[in-house]
């Protein structure tokens, strides 16, 4: 993990500090005071307002506002509300709540027991990727020391609030990442997502009023609390306030996390915080937010790292998974792995999913094959646009983004690929750039 030379960001700058993983190290760092604030000095109302005030986006990658989101659980009623962390993080790319569970979980805790004081929950199912064996042991001992400490119970911080965590553990799906999806597997089923309405808030998990958030949005919390939304706004952007954990991999001098401002730029990100591409080669693409993001050309990183900027350049920020490939990287064969990955991912509920990622893979491997043809290209995009906005969730919209993006900005890769039916002559099973990766 590195981190950035020039921020010193509240959400990482204990990482390196074994102690910060204890109750007894949080603690000492005035861990949990913000959570008494919000229990004995604020209403429900007052923290959902702060939030609200702040700006704080969720950081699972649709970039909601988070307080505008606690206020969609319901008020009263005799159904028992709950709070879900969803801690799945399959996405390619991304390793950002890993690290935050395994160095700070009680950060953690405590933002979820600030949130769950304002949305009244009593329980919260906090639903981690199965593969993270070692943030689920972290996760475990911290429960553990905040219900012996009276941090969760009966009588939260001695306090009349009752709270509580339930650790679950996921089977390693991609698909319950989508928080409906999620909650399916929570409840036992299979993970696939449901039609909505109804919505979380109005039934969610085991039928109750539910509101879902990821690791980092709830991380963020604590410190909100404790300094106030203006604190927060001061880094960032109007629309996009505060920081972020970037995740940054591939063809990179200093791959890891790097926790930024909000609108921090892309390229200084790339070539000042995580060195460059090594080698002396040139950079050729980036995905800015996990797999499921639209790729950016080396000509294209100027912009700023936050959503309103991206979605201008025809991509999003996701879960702020920075991948940085270099000019050796064959386009088609990361076509090939991205496809083959939603295909084996899809639950197969839509048919314009389950049909369109097989399509498009199988599609994508001839042509890396060498056996394209140029209507295939076409093909591509056809298939891609009847698979976006037309399914239950924005799993097809996920498999379609990077195929459309890869064919706006690295179309010659793709034409260099087609076999003599489709360009003329030659170059039939040989792909052009024979120093990329194998697949």
């Amino acid at each position: 993990m590195h981190a950035t030379p020039h921020v010193t960001g509240y959400l990482s700058e204990h990482f390196g500090d074994d102690a910060f993983v204890t109750l007894e190290g949080y603690r000492a760092r005035g861990g949990y005071e913000a959570a008494r604030r919000a229990l004995t000095a604020l209403s429900p109302a007052d923290v959902i307002e702060l939030v609200t005030a702040s700006g704080l986006q969720g950081r699972g990658g649709a970039g909601f506002s988070t307080g505008q989101k606690w206020g969609f659980m319901p008020r009263g009623g005799e159904r028992p509300k709950v709070l879900v962390c969803n801690a799945d993080e399959s996405e390619p790319g991304s390793f950002k709540d890993r690290l935050l569970m395994e160095r700070g979980p009680h950060q953690l805790l405590e933002g979820i027991l600030i949130g769950a004081w304002a949305t009244g929950a009593e329980r919260t199912f906090l639903y981690i990727r199965g593969e993270y064996a070692h943030a689920t042991a972290v996760l475990e001992l911290a429960i553990r020391e905040a219900r012996s400490a009276g941090i969760l119970g009966d009588r939260v911080l001695g306090t009349g609030f009752r709270h509580d965590v339930v650790l679950v553990r996921g089977a390693g799906a991609y698909i319950c990442g989508e928080e409906t999806g999620l909650l399916e597997s929570l409840e036992g089923k299979k993970g696939q997502p449901r039609r909505k309405p109804p919505y979380p808030a109005e039934s969610g998990a085991f039928g109750m009023p539910t509101t879902v958030n990821n690791v980092e949005t709830f991380c963020h919390v604590p410190e909100i609390v404790r300094r106030g939304a203006e604190r927060f706004r001061r880094v960032g952007t109007e629309q996009s306030p505060g920081t972020t954990l970037f995740g940054v991999s591939g063809h990179i001098a200093r791959p890891g996390l790097f926790e930024l401002p909000l609108g921090t730029r892309l390229d200084t990100l790339i070539h000042e915080h995580a060195g460059g591409v090594p080698g002396g080669k040139r950079l050729k693409g980036v995905i800015p937010g996990g797999v499921s993001m639209p790729i950016l050309p080396a000509d294209q990183l100027d912009v700023p790292l936050a959503n309103e900027s991206l979605r201008e350049r025809g991509t999003s920020l996701g879960t702020g998974g920075v991948m940085v490939m270099d000019e050796d990287t064959c386009m088609v064969r990361v076509a090939c792995v991205i496809s083959w990955f939603f295909r084996d991912e899809s639950c197969g509920q839509c048919t314009q999913c389950r049909e369109g990622t097989g399509w498009i893979h199988q599609i994508c491997a001839r042509l890396e094959r060498g056996e394209g043809r140029r209507e295939d290209l076409d093909i591509l995009l056809e298939v891609a646009g009847k698979m976006e906005g037309a399914t239950i969730c924005a799993f097809a919209d996920a498999a379609a983004w990077p195929i459309q993006g890869l064919l706006r900005h690295f179309r010659a890769d793709f034409e260099a690929h087609l076999g003599s039916e489709g360009r003329g002559a030659g170059g039939r099973g040989r792909c052009p750039f024979p120093h990329s990766f194998e697949l």
